[in-house]
């Protein structure tokens, strides 16, 4: 229907024609050529010629006329009965001139000091996403955005300029609508279409304004409002779309027949019995990915009712949304509500009121069944027993087995969040260069978590056990209040000022209580009653955080003839995280800027249209640790009294009242250039950051009755470059091409660990210590290991090693750098780290008159991944699935290779080693769009402001080596150990391939 309306409005005849001429010149009165002069809505059109001067023969049909020239701003002129025109285009300084939120306020950014990337609604909405993070990814220089997991709703890990600390958190603040929400608010709560613009600041100046929490960079993101929508009445934006998700391209593993071969093999080397002696045709052959993943659905509707008062006193902006998107994996997926409701007030010429309202509601499945049930279980593995009830036990193992089947289809994983964020502002002006602002921001948050294992899991039956189930609630309560005061004016002819001074003052509250019960024998009721269990085995928990944050900041902006710029910030920060004496602190910055292209030197040359550098050079810091740490710790510990068993409790961990804040300092140096008549803008910074006072558990003498204590002791460093590249490449009245390149580079270096060289973290209980750890001089953190040397060709070369543990010909070698004997943690080597040498985006976007196209590639480049799974597909016994690469092992008739033959780890302990260690480099087709533009006004669309329909699609492509196919993964997530521990793949829930189709329609 909406092609049969296309065609017949092409009907449209333009009747008798006339010339129309004139002139194009700038606002000094100098002509343009070249100009391009369309009809508007159709081809029709003309270019100036040397002097200026243009002729059009226009159809009477359509009397407007659009005029348009690469750095200047783009004019329509209607020509109500006239013939001859003189036209005068203004300078569009966009590129370095467009409006930049900053802390507490808004610049423009060719008045920018410090280092601040801008990511607009039209780029966050290009591709659909159900968390506003995913699309950041690659559009920031000097942001790395890493992706956990595809799983719905799941998050990124973020990285501004690296990470800062060890124990505390390396994720940005998030602040929304001026909101603090901190460092682990669920994007999910937020609608990505009523999102109006997002700043990352980065540097020293820019966000030495939020003090204590910004040393991990600040994300600030504006909502949108009625402003421009229209005057007196609403304009309505109605958009959907359907997509669906594909199953992406899946690791290499042994077929059913190879694996069935690798384990028998497996078990005649140990002299066990053969688990498969029949023909493999008689065995199953369960293809996994068959039954656990398949092509799943998204749906998405919004819409939006925005406008403004006829006398521009009221504008408003209300938005719905519905987000549904069942996993690619079985029994997982997400669904949101969302409300959103943006007010402003001008009650008269000095006092403005008005609030921002979101209202979420999620309900989440999140899956019983893991990425690595995909992949790991044996193909032969039955699902059911010849009885027809589900299998619950492994022959080959010998022991119960967790049947991904059963489990999808009998447990329950879900969780539902409720979550009101809110703000009420009142804004007065007592006189033009004064305002004074007071803001009320409160934030409820409601999280329940429902498990249920059956009565009926198989895995249960085998060792006669009974259901299980627990509810797990989080009650989350904050309020943040922020009260400025700002002065902005001009004195003599060559001065400005702006003047800010404020306090802020934040409480937050989390109650969390959990209830797990075991021996539940009926499945009737699940875990809406927990009584009907055994309460012998009933376990009850509850806890409680919270924190309290005074801060009291104050910025001067300074500009001299509009050449000379300077900054100074300072805020101070109180928290009652910390003990009396170190609870308040003191962040100071400056920066500067000088527009060189405003100086007289540079008035007759051609090249630079703006020309500004720049530098700043501050403090920030990082609470780096939770509530209540600087206390001790009580733990529960059992005693007997009379020879019964008494509750009682000790102290689980020593007080440490010095504790204090993690500080930052960094230093950024930048020059920012637009070029060729605003065609070209391009950015480059430096920057340097060392972070001191790192908060550490630093072993400590027995006596004291423990053996660690946090403490400030080390520190770290990152520094690093990053580089912008916008490009106008072609504009003309039919087709234009614009790019965007991003690129940077950091090196995260440990600068000291309190006095020690290295200290071991445990990612893994089997592979144990020594796997990962943090060394001074190395990057936070690196891969560590022996380093695999292939497999044994001959007992001749194991005998005059000079080992000592048990080896044999056709199993793993591994080096013995330290020459005692023994392979162990003390031959351990750098193997690689998570850092990329290298991050880099690169956008193209076309348009060819109502068409346009745009795709978007990201990547890495010299990055490593340490890969979990190997241990189990590569080295294990046959017990587990193997990896392709297994087809090539050592056997009798294959003696050069260097992959270990079948059983040869129950005879040689598998370390961590280099085999575990593979490349992360990769480029990634993240997205392409294709839309179309209908022509309403041609096709007399009464009513319709516009309209789009366009087809997208995501991960489309992937070039990577890994042997997990995707590289880009987070095994720990983003907190606890995964504030280090990154760049580890145990098989992550994987980024499906996504093809979408879409319809935005305004009213």
């Amino acid at each position: 229907m909406i092609f049969c309306s296309i065609f017949t409005g092409l009907h449209s005849v333009y009747g008798q024609s006339e010339q129309i001429t004139g002139t194009v010149s700038d606002d000094q009165g100098v002509p343009i050529p070249g100009v391009n002069i369309v009809q508007k809505n159709t081809s029709n059109g003309a270019v100036t010629d040397f002097d200026g001067n243009f002729s059009i023969e226009l159809a009477s049909g359509q009397d407007i006329l659009v005029f348009t020239y690469i750095g200047y701003q783009t004019r329509e002129v209607r020509l109500e009965g006239q013939t001859v025109l003189n036209i005068t285009l203004q300078e569009d300084t966009q590129a370095l001139d467009e409006v930049v939120v900053v802390g507490y306020g808004t610049t423009t950014k060719s008045d920018l000091t410090g280092s601040v990337a801008s990511v607009s609604s039209e780029e966050i909405t290009q591709v659909p996403s159900s968390r506003v993070d995913q699309v950041l990814q690659g559009r920031a220089a000097g942001v790395q955005v890493t992706q956990t997991s595809g799983a719905p709703g799941a998050g990124t890990v973020i990285r501004v300029r690296g990470g800062n600390s060890i124990t505390g958190s390396n994720e940005p603040l998030w602040v929304i609508d001026g909101i603090v929400v901190g460092t682990n608010f669920n994007l999910n709560n937020i609608n990505a279409n009523d999102i109006k613009s997002i700043e990352i600041l980065k540097d020293a100046s820019s966000i030495a304004i939020y003090g204590s929490r910004g040393a991990n960079g600040v994300v600030l993101v504006t909502t949108k409002n009625g402003v421009g929508a229209g005057y007196g009445k609403p304009q309505i934006n109605i958009g959907l779309y359907t997509g669906m998700q594909l199953v992406p391209e899946q690791p290499d593993m042994l077929t059913q027949a190879e694996q069935i071969a690798f384990t028998n093999e497996s078990a005649e080397f140990r002299g066990a019995a053969v688990p498969f002696p029949n023909d493999p045709s008689t065995y199953p052959n369960n293809d996994w990915y068959d039954l656990l993943m398949g092509a799943s659905p998204i749906y998405n509707a919004d819409i939006s009712i925005a406008g403004s008062s006829e006398n521009g006193n009221v504008n408003y902006y209300n938005s719905l949304n519905y987000f549904n998107q069942d996993g690619l994996i079985i029994s997982s997926g997400i669904e949101k509500y969302i409300f959103r409701s943006n007010i402003d007030i001008k009650l008269n010429d000095k006092l403005k009121t008005g609030f921002r309202f979101n209202y979420s509601r999620i309900n989440q499945d999140n899956g019983v069944v893991g990425f690595g049930n995909v992949f790991a279980n044996l193909p032969t593995q039955p699902i059911y027993n010849e009885d027809g009830t589900y299998n619950g036990f492994d022959e080959v193992i010998g022991s119960p087995w967790s049947n991904p089947i059963a489990n999808a289809k009998l447990n329950t994983n879900e969780t539902f969040t409720n979550n009101l964020l809110a703000t009420v502002y009142l804004e007065y002006s007592p006189w033009p260069q004064w305002n004074i602002r007071s803001t009320f921001s409160p934030e409820f948050n409601n999280i329940k978590q429902n498990r249920f294992i059956s009565s009926q899991s198989p895995d249960l039956l085998v060792v006669g056990d009974l259901g299980r189930a627990s509810v797990r609630t989080v009650s989350g309560t904050s309020w943040n209040n922020e009260n400025t005061i700002q002065y902005n004016g001009d004195f003599g002819e060559n001065h400005s000022l702006t003047l800010l001074a404020g306090a802020s003052f934040q409480k937050v509250a989390n109650e969390i209580v959990e209830s797990e019960a075991f021996g539940i024998t009926s499945d009737a009721t699940g875990f809406d009653n927990l009584g009907f269990s055994d309460p012998t085995r009933s376990v009850v928990s509850s806890d409680f955080n919270g924190f309290q944050i005074a801060s009291f900041f104050g910025r001067i902006n300074y500009s001299y003839k509009d050449k000379y710029l300077l900054t100074l910030v300072g805020r101070t920060d109180g928290s009652s995280v910390f003990s009396e004496g170190n609870k308040y602190e003191f962040y100071p910055s400056i920066a500067g800027a000088w527009k060189i292209s405003e100086e007289s030197f540079m008035q007759d040359q051609n090249l630079f249209k703006e020309l500004k550098l720049r530098a700043s050079y501050g403090k920030s810091g990082n609470q780096a640790i939770d509530p209540y740490r600087t206390l001790g710790l009580l733990t529960e510990a059992n005693t007997t009294l009379n020879g019964v068993e008494v509750p009682g409790l000790t102290l689980g961990r020593p007080a440490n009242p010095n504790l204090k804040w993690e500080t930052t300092t960094s230093l950024d140096i930048a020059l920012e250039a637009s070029m060729f008549n605003g065609r070209l803008f391009t950015e480059f910074n430096y920057y340097h950051k060392e972070t001191n006072d790192l908060l550490l558990d630093v072993t400590i003498p027995r006596q004291s009755g423990f053996t660690s204590q946090l403490q400030n002791v080390g520190s770290l460093e990152n520094k690093g470059w990053e580089f912008l590249l916008n490009s106008t490449n072609i504009v003309n009245d039919n087709f234009s091409w614009k790019s965007t390149l991003t690129l940077s580079s950091n090196n995260n270096k440990i600068l000291d660990l309190g006095g020690v060289d290295f200290i071991d973290v445990t990612v893994d209980a089997i592979l144990g210590s020594g796997n990962t750890r943090l060394i001074v001089g190395e990057p936070v953190p690196v891969f560590t290991g022996v380093r695999y040397l292939g497999t044994w060709k001959s007992q001749e070369e194991i005998d005059a090693s000079g080992l000592t543990d048990p080896q044999v010909v056709g199993g793993a070698r591994f080096e013995d750098l330290n020459g005692d004997g023994i392979i162990s943690t003390e031959d351990n080597v750098v193997l690689g780290d998570p850092t990329p040498d290298l991050i880099f985006g690169l956008e193209n976007t076309f348009s060819y008159k109502n068409l346009d196209f745009s795709f978007y590639f990201q990547g890495t480049e010299g990055n490593e991944v340490y890969n979990l799974r190997t241990r189990n597909h590569y080295f294990n016994r046959g017990e587990t699935t193997k990896f392709g690469d297994i087809r090539n092992r050592w056997t009798v008739d294959n003696q050069n290779s260097d992959i270990p033959r079948a059983g040869g780890d129950s005879v040689t302990n598998t370390p961590s080693n280099s085999e575990y260690v593979e490349d992360g480099s990769h480029i990634r087709l993240k997205t392409a769009r294709i839309g179309y533009n209908f022509p309403v006004e041609k096709i007399g669309w009464d009513g319709v402001r516009n309209m789009n329909i366009y087809v997208s699609g995501s991960n489309l492509l992937l070039f990577s080596n890994f042997r997990l196919i995707d590289p880009e993964t987070s095994s720990f997530g983003r907190n606890g150990l995964g504030n280090i521990a990154q760049g580890y793949s145990n098989g992550e829930y994987p980024n499906p391939r996504t093809i979408t189709l879409g319809l935005n329609v305004t009213f």
